[in-house]
C-alpha cells in the first residue's frame, strides 16, 4: 500500500474516531431546568416560564416555554427565582479555616521577605469546610485576597475560586489582582504616614518597570529597595496585565489612587471606599470600578468618617461598576450571606434591585475578566445556577437547588445536615453505639 493510500485510511479512521465522539456528547444525559423565573443578567426583565438545558457543564440552551430534549432530567422550578450562581469579589476562602488557631491563617505574613511576591495560592485549603458552607448558600466563585505583608504597603496577589464539589477544581485562575493598602490602618507598617505608602507604591513600580531578570542583564541600581522576588512578581502590574488592587477608605487616598492611575495608566480597582461617593464622577470617567462594603455605615476608623449607606446607590448613579466585599467575619464563614446580606443593604438605600444582583455576578466578572465563561445566564456559558425560594437579595431566602458547571451541589450548610443525620432524636436507631 502506497504512502498516500495509508494516509487516507488514516484520516478516515480519525474523521470516523471523531464522529463517534460528537454522537457520544450528542446522546450526553442533560438537565432541563422548566417552568423558571430567570434573571439571565443580559436584561432588567426576567425571562417568565424559562427552560434551561444543561449538558456538560454549559447551557446548551435558554428561552421561554421552550421543549425540553428527548431524555432530559426534568426540574420543575415551579416560577422560583432563578439566577447565575453568586461571586463575592473579596473573601479569604481556602485561607482562613479558625481565626484565633495561626497554623489556620494563611491570609497574610507576619514577618519575612515577601510582599508583592506573596502568593497565596499555594496555601489554598480545598478541604476547607468553609467551602460548601459557601456553596451551599448560592456562591459559586470568588476572589480570595491576602490580607497583610512585612513590606508596604504591598499584602500580595489574590486567586480566583470556583466553589465546585471537586477539590482538585477549586483554583480558577492565580494572580488575579496585586493588592495594596494604604491609609491610616495601614500606615505603620509604612513608617507611620499614609504619605510613605504612596511613596513607597511608587517607588516600586517605578523600580519593577526598570527590571532587568539577572539572566539578561543587571538587576538594577545597587539602593534599591525591591528584592528579586518583589520585581518579577510586579512586571505583570507594570505591563498592565494583572490590575492593581488599593484598598483604601479616605476621599485623599482614592484621589492619590486616580492620580496613579493617570499618571501611569495601569488598571486599578478601589477596594472599600468608603467615602468613594465623593468622588464618584471622577471614579466613572476613568473606569475604575469599586468593591465595596454595603454594609458599612458606621466609620471603625478615621478614614471612614464619610461612611453612608448609599455609598452604592451613589456610585451606580454616576456610573461606577461596584461589586461586593463585606466585613471580615463575612469573607469566610459566612461569605455567601455576608454578600448577599449586603447586596441587600445597597439595595435597601437605593441601588436598583437588579444591579444588586449584577454586583453578585456580572460586575464581579467583568472585572476580574471572566465574561467569557461566567457571570450570566447564556448558550455556551458555565452552567451555574442557582434556584431559589425566594428574592436572593433577602437574608431569609435561602437556594432550593445549585449547580457549578453543571454539577449539582446541596444547598445549605453540610456539617448542620451531618450533625442532623448522627444526633437527631427521630433517628436514634442509627446513633453510634455510644449514644443509644
Amino acid at each position: 500500500m502506497s504512502r498516500a493510500a495509508v494516509m487516507r485510511v488514516l484520516a478516515a479512521l480519525v474523521l470516523g474516531a471523531n464522529a463517534l465522539i460528537r454522537v457520544a456528547d450528542a446522546q450526553a444525559p442533560a438537565t432541563a431546568i422548566v417552568h423558571a423565573k430567570l434573571y439571565t443578567m443580559e436584561s432588567v426583565q426576567p425571562i417568565e416560564d424559562a427552560t434551561i438545558v444543561l449538558r456538560e457543564g454549559v447551557v446548551l440552551s435558554v428561552g421561554a416555554s421552550l421543549e425540553p430534549p428527548a431524555g432530559a432530567r426534568i426540574v420543575d422550578a415551579s416560577g422560583h427565582i432563578v439566577t447565575p450562581g453568586f461571586m463575592s469579589a473579596g473573601t479569604q476562602l481556602g485561607l482562613l479555616e479558625i481565626s484565633s488557631l495561626p497554623d489556620t491563617r494563611d491570609y497574610a505574613l507576619a514577618s519575612g521577605p515577601l510582599g508583592a511576591a506573596f502568593d497565596t495560592q499555594y496555601a489554598l485549603n480545598p478541604n476547607s469546610t468553609l467551602l460548601p458552607r459557601a456553596r451551599g448558600d448560592g456562591l459559586t466563585r470568588a476572589v480570595s485576597f491576602p490580607d497583610g505583608s512585612p513590606v508596604a504597603p504591598f499584602l500580595g496577589q489574590a486567586v480566583l475560586l470556583r466553589l465546585a464539589p471537586d477539590p482538585a477544581d477549586l483554583l480558577e485562575r492565580a494572580h488575579v489582582a496585586m493588592f495594596v493598602k494604604v491609609g491610616g490602618a495601614a500606615a505603620a507598617s509604612a513608617g507611620g504616614s499614609r504619605s510613605a505608602s504612596w511613596i513607597l507604591l511608587r517607588n516600586a513600580l517605578d523600580e519593577a518597570g526598570r527590571y532587568k531578570a539577572p539572566a539578561t542583564g543587571v538587576a538594577g541600581p545597587r539602593d534599591q529597595l525591591l528584592g528579586r522576588l518583589d520585581a518579577e512578581a510586579l512586571q505583570p502590574v507594570v505591563a498592565g496585565r494583572m490590575p492593581l488592587a488599593i484598598v483604601a477608605d479616605r476621599e485623599s487616598d482614592i484621589r492619590q489612587a486616580l492620580r496613579l492611575h493617570d499618571e501611569t495608566r495601569l488598571p486599578v480597582i478601589l477596594y472599600g471606599g468608603a467615602e468613594a461617593w465623593r468622588v464618584a464622577d471622577e471614579l466613572a470617567a476613568r473606569r475604575i470600578p469599586v468593591v465595596l462594603d454595603p454594609t458599612l455605615n458606621l466609620p471603625g476608623t478615621y478614614d471612614a468618617l464619610g461612611a453612608r449607606l448609599d455609598n452604592a446607590s451613589l456610585l451606580h448613579a454616576a456610573g461606577v461598576r461596584i461589586a461586593i466585599s463585606v466585613l471580615a467575619f463575612h469573607r469566610t464563614y459566612n461569605a455567601g450571606g455576608g454578600a448577599r446580606l449586603g447586596a441587600g443593604l445597597a439595595v435597601a438605600n437605593g441601588l436598583p434591585w437588579i444591579e444588586g444582583l449584577r454586583a453578585l455576578t456580572t460586575a464581579p466578572a467583568a472585572i476580574f475578566g471572566m465574561s467569557d465563561h461566567y457571570g450570566s445566564v447564556r448558550q455556551g456559558l458555565d452552567a451555574d445556577l442557582v434556584i431559589w425560594n425566594g428574592d436572593p437579595l433577602e437574608p431569609a431566602s435561602a437556594p432550593l437547588q445549585i449547580w457549578v458547571r453543571g454539577v449539582e451541589v446541596e444547598p445549605g450548610d453540610p456539617r448542620e445536615r451531618e450533625l442532623a443525620r448522627r444526633y437527631s432524636p427521630l433517628r436514634q436507631s442509627e446513633w453510634p453505639p455510644a449514644y443509644r
